[in-house]
């Protein structure tokens, strides 16, 4: 996406990121909406139970809350070779939030209450006194389904669901000692009123058109009703919950469709890879830990007529670019960051850095998102935690070192990570998207 461009993409990303957003509360929604805007645009669909597709062409494979797309449809001749490297950009579709327990029904003083447990490392005060509705999968039993069991999706932006904060009243401490709440007792929200707990599975049953027999198990969580928007004066920021990492996943998406309409002249496979369970360590089936990447990159070179000698051929020259938002300097706090390393909002992409590897970044993968970002024309920041405080880490490290590829980690600015609602900068989400397809199409 050259320069020019950009400035006629910012209301067509941040109004579309907005949507995806919206229609993405939980990751199996996150992953549904990817692959419609994929399929829309001429990728089709395969299931990883059936061959991998051996033809050029553009496609989409889920597990569950992941996602992998990739696309030989442009390349020809010389440039179809098996062991032509990939260039790949991962993300993540998790977010903090509470999720509702196996047996969640109680009551208290009078109030039905639903069990959650906290899921990765939310700020859990910005959970408090907020409209919440419920959405995830379901497990239904379908004896049409392989092995009888079905899986739906499901959501209601009902406000069905509030944790109440303690009244000042009942907790004067709260101004001089902050907030203090244990994930037991004072997270857990209201949904009604009776001296007797009501049915999450009865609920649930009826919302998913089940019997309630039928509902086997469920992935459900929580998520916060107020919408993503464009905030301040000038509309320069965009509001939401899940922009860490929703809003990466997004650009990436864009990314792809960009680098498959315009490919570039050097022969490359783009590959985005949406992993689910980032927020927790992403020991899963599906996780960046998992065999997900490494397999499909394997039956995408088997597929072309390579063998194990040209799937290692492609990971040496592999470049994995590892996508997750970034620490904006905040104002309030601004000796929180390093001082050398200010983060700007709408100020560009963010390389990120860690000597000690919690970030994947080497001066050859750093080169080549610098070059990325030079080739979309959109200025590079690059982020250091400081010394003295620990820094976060995301799914670069161990995507490096599953497939041996080199390895950058960036991201865009965002405040308030892992609150219930984040902001981002609304010309940052052009710049991101520009700079991803540059990378998946390299000059």
């Amino acid at each position: 996406m050259p320069a020019a461009d950009l400035t006629t993409q910012v209301t067509e990303v941040a109004d579309g990121l907005c949507t995806y957003l919206d229609a993405s509360p939980s990751p199996f929604h996150a992953v549904d909406g990817a692959a419609a805007l994929l399929t829309a645009e001429g990728f089709t669909e395969v299931a990883e139970t059936d061959p991998t597709p051996s033809t050029p062409g553009s496609y989409v494979v889920r597990r569950g809350g992941s996602l992998l797309a990739w696309s030989t449809a442009h390349l020809d001749g010389p440039d179809r070779a098996a062991h032509t490297p990939f260039r790949i950009v991962g993300a993540h579709t998790d977010s903090p939030n509470l999720r509702v327990k196996p047996r969640p029904d109680w009551a208290r003083a009078g109030w039905q209450m639903l069990g959650v447990e906290v899921y990765g490392g939310a700020l859990t005060n910005s959970w408090l006194d907020r409209d919440l509705g419920l959405s995830g999968r379901v497990a239904v039993r379908d004896t049409d389904s392989p092995g009888g069991v079905g899986h739906r999706l499901f959501r209601t932006d009902d406000p069905v669901l509030r944790v109440s904060q303690l009244a000042i009243h009942l907790d004067r401490n709260v101004r001089s000692e902050g907030l203090q709440l244990n994930d037991q007792q004072h997270l857990a929200p209201h949904w009604g009123l009776g001296a007797g707990p009501r049915s999450f599975r009865g609920w649930l049953a009826e919302l998913v058109d089940a019997d309630p027999d039928d509902l086997l198990a469920y992935d459900a969580m929580t998520h916060d009703l107020t919408p993503a928007r464009r905030i301040g004066a000038d509309g320069e920021l965009i509001a939401s919950g899940r922009l860490d990492n929703l809003a990466t996943s997004y650009a990436a998406v864009r990314a792809l469709l960009h680098a498959v309409s315009e490919p570039s002249g050097a022969p490359a496979v783009p590959v985005v890879v949406l992993f689910d369970h980032e927020e927790v360590g992403s020991t899963s089936e599906r996780g960046a830990q998992s065999t997900f990447l490494p397999a499909w990159l394997e039956r995408i070179v088997l597929a072309a007529g390579g063998t194990r000698e040209d799937l290692w051929r492609s990971l040496a020259g592999t470049v994995v670019a590892s996508g997750d938002m970034s620490h904006a300097t905040h104002p309030n706090y601004a000796d929180r960051h390093e001082p050398e390393h200010p983060i700007v909002m709408n100020g560009g992409p963010v390389l990120k850095v860690n000597n000690n590897l919690r970030y994947a970044t080497d001066s050859l993968g750093a080169a080549a998102f610098a070059l990325a970002c030079e080739q979309a024309g959109v200025p590079m920041q690059t982020f250091v935690t400081r010394s003295d405080l620990p820094c976060g880490s995301t799914v670069g490290p161990m995507t490096s070192a599953l497939t041996g590829a080199t390895t950058v980690d960036f991201g865009a600015p965002v405040l308030s990570m892992h609150s219930a609602r984040e902001i981002c900068g609304t010309l940052d989400q052009a710049g991101y998207a520009a700079a991803l397809a540059a990378f998946l199409a390299p000059a």
